[in-house]
């Protein structure tokens, strides 16, 4: 794209020395591919990199920042604090508002019952994972200080085990990862959404992750199945065991595991108690879809649900009908419900600063690395602190050997600023032993202390030259992080909460509509109003009552088990079942299709259909004389779709959609007074169901159909000369005809 630059402003440079700017005012036009690009790429990173997606230390910058705020306020061994203190320290690290900081740490706590190890021991109202309108306390209520387990979290932070950076304001430094001995990112679930990328971690069994990681350690090529069964939850449940699926998340990443809730029959009360659900979803969601279902007519073997969920957990109590199997019933609620779901895996992980989709094994491959470089990072803090002891005892050690030498310096020296200067003489010392001699108290200027100081120095090279072997071996530093973590799978270790089903174990039942089955009669008025009639109730009543108006255009004898379809002014086909409408009176309005249906805003109904097998056809007559015969198979679906578009012609005014069984004869009348019968076998069958068909009536001037209606063989005969043994024809003249206004389909 060329660019095209405006003129520059012109500046008085004598009056405004300093506001000059080359450039200043200029505007340049340019591809807006390039704009988003410069502007919009480094917000979406910055909001992947700093906010959405979690670490290999397995937590994302806000619960870091939490958590180490709590390190550091003393929350690890001392008492709980009000959760307002550490949102309030915490904004020191993070400069957004206290209220997202707090429900960042409300996940974290041990009473929102999110994670399979919480990080933070709360006391007080923290809300339910499981409960969508159960609401946490203010934090000003509730109290919380680090778990146990946090010290696996921050041992040996302070020994240069990981990197440090500035704070937002440049006061303090703060960790850029947690050094985590065990692979914490995978011990406790993490979701995250970023911009066009999203992560979804699930949990596992600390035992099982920790026994996985030192097998992989000892063996590259061992099978994570045999030591990691699987996911595990915090809510428990039941996952379905498949070792397909498995593999595929332990390698790839990606994945869906499929969960179960776990439930008992109450065998008294004829109830069905619901323990523990999928982590996907809530009590409230679930008790809505029963009741959704119930309404429906699915689910007609429950009559009563409720939230029994209090202080003890969980409870779900579906009362179920007398003479109702259990098993059948649960079956069916684990088909319509979210009883059953889904958790779909996307371990989308940061490393090194980028997003990165990996399975279980490139996770703790990656974890493995960090940690290797935490535990050198240690020894080497660890042999730097042992060299200068064991540099100072070195000192200490020569002093031993005269020390009234030591003292005589001391009190022959008549400046104190050459005290060191002269120890460092008198015995060959550097100035750092010097100094440490020099500080020694008088008391204890004894061989006793002297020799009790010094005794260490064997066992300081022993323990220097142990670390500097350590720290030159990948493989030691290995045997250390192996031993680390079995001590803390004794400490933390505790059994799965999800257990497992199998697909071998539980025989699907087919889902059979249990939807009664009766004969009943359906009337469609004019402005769209429906019926459904039952014989009994029809054959008592005196007469239809409609609108003011309004008349019964459409009147149908069926079974409550078919299906409806109402065409519609804007092309579209809407989809029920005659038993998705109560039954009514003649003397009653009926239901209002387009608010039943929802229809568009300005649709109205032309027609309606109704079957059971989709056999037959719908004949669609245009204004312009084109008529279009399609199969009603075309309308027929797999899945349950309420609305199916293009389901007839806009090109030009619908006058009429009839439907038809198989082939029968048709009159059309126009506005220029002719009349044609015509035999729809002359129509071939369109695929399209937007097609506009052929031209059956050739049509004068301004001409157009005013009426189309389905006319038997006898009313045909008697009307012969109105037939047409080919289309498109122009029909006969028609006066003696009556007003097509007084027809009826």
């Amino acid at each position: 794209m060329p660019k095209k630059t405006a003129k520059e402003p012109k500046l008085d440079k004598t009056k405004f020395p300093d506001a000059y700017i080359a450039g200043a005012g200029t505007v340049v036009e340019e591809s807006i591919t390039d704009t988003l690009e410069k502007n919009y790429m480094p917000y979406a990173m910055s909001v992947i990199v700093s906010r959405a997606f979690p670490e290999i230390d397995g937590f994302k910058p806000s619960h870091r920042k939490i958590l180490y705020t709590m390190y550091k306020m003393g929350l690890l061994t001392g008492a709980r604090t009000k959760s307002a203190n550490i949102v309030g320290q915490t904004m020191k690290l993070n400069p957004h508002g206290d209220q997202a900081i707090y429900e960042t740490m409300v996940r974290l706590a041990r009473g929102n019952e999110t994670l399979l190890h919480p990080y933070v021991d709360s006391k007080g109202n923290f809300g339910k994972a499981y409960s969508r309108d159960m609401s946490y306390a203010a934090s000003r209520y509730t109290e919380a200080k680090l778990s146990p387990i946090c010290a696996e979290l921050f041992n040996d932070i302070d020994k240069d085990t990981v990197d440090f950076v500035p704070n937002y304001d440049n006061e303090m430094m703060e960790p850029t990862l947690l050094p985590a001995a065990f692979p914490s990112i995978l011990v406790n679930s993490n979701v995250g959404i970023g911009v066009s990328m999203a992560s979804s971690v699930c949990s596992f069994n600390l035992e099982e992750i920790c026994n996985t990681a030192v097998a992989l350690m000892k063996n590259p090529d061992h099978n994570a199945i045999e030591t990691l069964k699987g996911p595990d939850f915090a809510g428990g449940g039941l996952m379905l065991y498949d070792e397909e699926t498995l593999e595929q998340v332990y390698r790839t990443g990606r994945g869906s595991i499929k969960l179960r809730a776990k439930y008992e029959y109450d065998k008294k009360q004829n109830s069905l108690i619901i323990t523990e659900i999928p982590a996907t979803t809530t009590v409230e969601a679930i008790v809505e879809k029963v009741i959704q279902c119930v309404k429906d007519g699915k689910l007609r073997e429950v009559s009563y649900i409720r939230d029994d969920t209090d202080l003890n957990g969980l409870t779900i109590t579906i009362d179920l009908k007398k003479g109702t199997d259990p098993e059948k019933v649960m079956q069916k609620l684990f088909r319509l419900t979210p009883l059953q779901d889904s958790y779909a895996c996307n371990f989308n992980i940061l490393v090194h600063g980028y997003p990165k989709v990996m399975g279980v094994y490139e996770i703790l491959d990656e974890w493995i690395k960090f940690r290797v470089d935490c535990v050198r990072r240690r020894t080497l803090f660890d042999l730097s602190k042992k060299k200068e002891k064991l540099h100072l005892l070195e000192g200490l050690e020569k002093i031993l050997l005269d020390i009234d030498k030591a003292v005589k310096i001391v009190r022959e020296t008549e400046e104190e600023a050459e005290v060191v200067p002269n120890l460092m003489i008198g015995f060959g010392i550097d100035e750092v032993q010097a100094e440490y001699v020099a500080e020694i108290k008088l008391r204890h200027l004894n061989r006793e202390y002297i020799l009790k100081r010094t005794k260490d120095i064997e066992d300081l090279k022993s323990a220097i030259a142990e670390l500097e072997d350590i720290a030159g071996s990948d493989k030691k530093i290995k045997s250390v992080i192996i031993k680390e973590l079995h001590e803390i799978v004794k400490k933390y270790g505790q059994p799965r909460r999800t257990e497992f089903f199998f697909a071998s174990d539980i025989a699907e039942e087919v889902d059979v509509d249990d939807t009664p089955d009766f004969n009943c009669s359906i009337f469609l008025t004019d402005s769209g109003y429906f019926k459904k009639i039952l014989p009994n109730s029809l054959r008592m009543a005196s007469e239809q009552k409609v609108k003011e108006g309004d008349y019964i255009s459409q009147q149908r004898e069926t079974v409550n088990r078919s299906d409806l379809l109402f065409f519609t002014t804007g092309a579209n086909c809407y989809k029920t079942k005659v038993s998705a409408f109560t039954e009514t009176k003649a003397s009653a309005m009926g239901d209002y299709i387009p608010a039943k249906l929802s229809f568009d805003e300005g649709e109205e109904v032309v027609a309606m259909a109704n079957t059971s097998d989709y056999s037959g056809y719908m004949i669609f007559v245009y204004a312009g004389g084109k008529v279009a015969k399609v199969p009603l198979s075309a309308y027929e679906t797999k899945t349950n779709r309420k609305k199916l578009t293009g389901a007839l012609s806009l090109k030009d005014k619908i006058i009429a959609a009839i439907q038809i069984d198989d082939n029968c004869e048709i009159m059309l009348r126009s506005s220029n007074n002719r009349a044609l019968i015509f035999d729809t076998a002359l129509l071939l069958p369109k695929t399209t169901k937007s097609t506009i068909g052929v031209q059956v009536m050739s049509l004068k001037g301004k001409a157009e159909i005013i009426n189309a209606e389905k006319i038997t063989a006898e009313t045909a005969e008697g009307l012969k000369r109105f037939r047409c043994k080919a289309v498109p024809s122009t029909g006969s003249p028609a006066k003696d005809l009556p007003d097509p206004d007084q027809l009826t389909l």
